[in-house]
């Protein structure tokens, strides 16, 4: 039998209603047993993610389907589910990071669950399922132009570089290795973490950090409601206000409106207890426009006083010290830390800067290239064929091209890409093959001139990659324009696969 792979790419909730719409229609088609490899970055991977959590899902995948369906249209996560997940991540994780604090606040909230399995305890619960690989990319190789090291895999039984070849068993992947021995435990990432690590780059910088103040600043109302004045003392209700304010005024800030009112209030509740802080908050409101470093000068100054003051006064609540390591985080922009595995070893391929780092940063591989080629380009995997889903909001055809400049660089088989001219409709079913060494490749853009004749500029602006919602009708229609993509090119997917029978 062939080694097919099928390919999620990124794209936020567009990508993981149009990957469950695809793969649901390959099961319609009879094709989906014929895949051996599931492979998603970003929005695709929190669709396998809710797959992968039903043992054996292809064997049922209409009622696996209607469940996650359901659960998107209805289902919800409350702040203070949200706010007792980031403390917990806080308090568990010796490297907590802004992805700890995106899974908690974002993520969950837009997949309508907190899913606290573990990936390992999906080995072996896969016999009727393709193999499922999530991709992300190390954030500093990609920096350092590593291009044979950027690629980073999680799959249930190891975890490791895809194309170096240095693995290490995933129950391990967070725990803190000296010279390839285990010297510290740490507690295995749960499903949400894994989403959260891959689907962060789904808006520009400004946008997430937005909405991370955003989520902050809802968690902190309903912080505040819930916590009755008569347990806590005057000081410390001041320092929840002064967060609460300080994130206001970020939010203020970033959407370039007039924040003399927040630097009011901060002075207000900070009165004769800050002199400093007093002096920074008299300075800026003076000014017409603050700059990002001011701006987080300040915060990472208000921070450390609550702190302070939290520890004063014996405040020890876990979710408000979780929130303010949250606002350090947002101004750091410090993402996915791990410990490295690697870290003091000698390993042949493995560039020296990832052996001399005691930890790693893990990313969005959508960051880089906004599909997981290189996951299943891997020599030892054998793919004689990948069918491509490109959920992506800008040119359908970047990845691909992209990927064959790369796999030219790196000499790893792979064949010719042409991509169509821009400025016209994409087709539903391209075909890049010729080349005896390297897989064919179909590639399938989900709006396209077939089944979005004319409008899929409509299509587009009616999905964008970071909206938190879909109603059911958006979800229905999308499930639909996704299936329609396998459904009329089933003689087209059979074809290719008899080629390589």
């Amino acid at each position: 039998m062939p080694n097919i792979a099928v390919l999620g790419s990124g794209g936020g909730l567009r990508a993981m209603v149009g990957l469950l719409g695809s793969l649901s229609q390959l099961k319609e088609e009879g094709l989906l047993n014929c895949i051996m490899y599931l492979c998603g970055v970003s929005g695709s991977t929190w669709c396998m993610a809710s797959l992968y959590n039903e043992p054996n899902w292809s064997t049922k995948l209409e009622t696996v389907k209607d469940s996650i369906v359901r659960r998107l249209a209805e289902g919800k996560v409350s702040w203070s589910q949200m706010g007792q997940k980031l403390a917990n991540y806080y308090a568990n994780n010796d490297n907590f990071s802004l992805t700890d604090v995106w899974a908690a606040l974002i993520v969950s909230y837009m997949v309508k669950e907190i899913d606290e399995h573990k990936l390992t305890e999906q080995r072996g619960n896969y016999t009727s399922d393709p193999y499922p690989i999530y991709t992300v990319i190390d954030k500093q190789c990609k920096y350092d132009r590593l291009n044979s090291d950027v690629w980073f895999e999680i799959t249930p039984d190891e975890s490791g570089y895809s194309l170096s070849g240095a693995f290490v068993d995933s129950s391990c992947l967070e725990c803190q290795f000296e010279n390839g021995k285990k010297v510290k435990e740490q507690p295995e990432i749960d499903m949400l973490y894994l989403q959260g690590l891959c689907g962060s780059a789904i808006a520009d910088m400004e946008e997430i950090i937005k909405y991370l103040f955003e989520a902050l600043k809802h968690l902190m109302i309903n912080k505040i409601g819930s916590t009755g004045k008569s347990q806590t003392s005057l000081d410390v209700q001041n320092g929840c206000q002064v967060l609460l304010q300080l994130g206001e005024l970020n939010l203020c800030v970033l959407r370039k409106e007039d924040p003399a009112d927040y630097f009011q209030k901060i002075k207000g509740l900070l009165k004769d207890k800050h002199d400093e802080i007093e002096r920074m908050t008299v300075h800026l409101e003076k000014k017409e426009t603050i700059s990002k470093e001011e701006l987080n000068e300040y915060t990472l100054k208000i921070c450390n006083y609550v702190t302070d003051l939290f520890t004063k006064q014996g405040f020890w609540d876990e979710i408000w010290i979780a929130i303010v390591r949250s606002m350090e985080k947002i101004v750091g922009w410090i993402w996915g830390t791990t410990y490295d595995y690697l870290y003091g070893m000698t390993v042949k391929d493995i560039d020296p800067s990832i052996l001399h780092s005691k930890t790693r940063e893990y990313e969005d591989a959508g960051a880089f290239i906004n599909s997981p080629y290189f996951s299943v380009l891997r020599q030892e995997r054998k793919i004689d064929l990948i069918i491509s889903l490109d959920f992506s909001a800008g040119n359908p055809f970047e990845t691909v091209v992209k990927t064959a400049h790369i796999c030219t660089e790196l000499q790893i088989p792979f064949p010719e890409v042409v991509a169509p001219p821009e400025d016209i409709e994409p087709q539903d079913f391209y075909v890049f093959g010729g080349n005896s060494k390297a897989p064919t490749v179909i590639h399938i853009p989900l709006f396209n001139a077939v089944n979005c004749t004319g409008e899929v500029e409509k299509w587009k602006k009616k999905y964008q990659t970071f909206q938190m919602s879909y109603s059911p009708e958006m979800i229905t229609d999308l499930l639909e324009k996704a299936a329609e993509n396998i459904k009329n090119n089933k003689e087209n997917l059979l074809k290719e696969i008899e080629k390589i029978i």
